[in-house]
């Protein structure tokens, strides 16, 4: 059985940072391009970041240059960490997995096989 366990959410001020990691199990990360997307009170889920299984990584507008994706296959984890945080970026985070492998199939809501949770990001102004 798939299991995604996100974790690292929180409270935080605005300008601070977070670190949210995404913890599989039941599948070899390796195999599979994994991602973050997220979702704010009645919005939309929408697409954050992704990392293929070779490395390459893709982001949303709305982040890039703030946020960074990165994986540990030896670990078994994937982690966002999330820098210059904005009232705006307030929602809860999913970590996701697609066997499609590459980040620009990650990037889209349809390709993903694998959902965790989610983890609860608040950003105070």
């Amino acid at each position: 059985q798939v299991q995604l366990v996100e974790s690292g959410g929180g409270l935080v001020q605005a300008g601070g940072s977070l670190r949210l990691s995404c913890a599989a199990s039941g599948l070899t990360l390796s195999r599979y391009a994994m991602g973050w997307f997220r979702q704010a009170p009645g919005k939309e889920r929408e697409f954050v970041a992704a990392i293929s299984g070779s490395g390459s990584t893709l982001y949303a507008d709305s982040v890039q240059d703030r946020f960074t994706i990165s994986r540990d296959n030896a670990k078994n984890t994937v982690y966002l960490h999330v820098n210059s945080l904005k009232p705006e970026d307030t929602a809860v985070y999913y970590c996701a997995a697609s066997d499609f492998r590459t980040a620009q199939a990650m990037g889209r809501i349809a390709n993903v096989k694998y959902w965790g949770q989610g983890t609860q990001v608040t950003v105070s102004s």
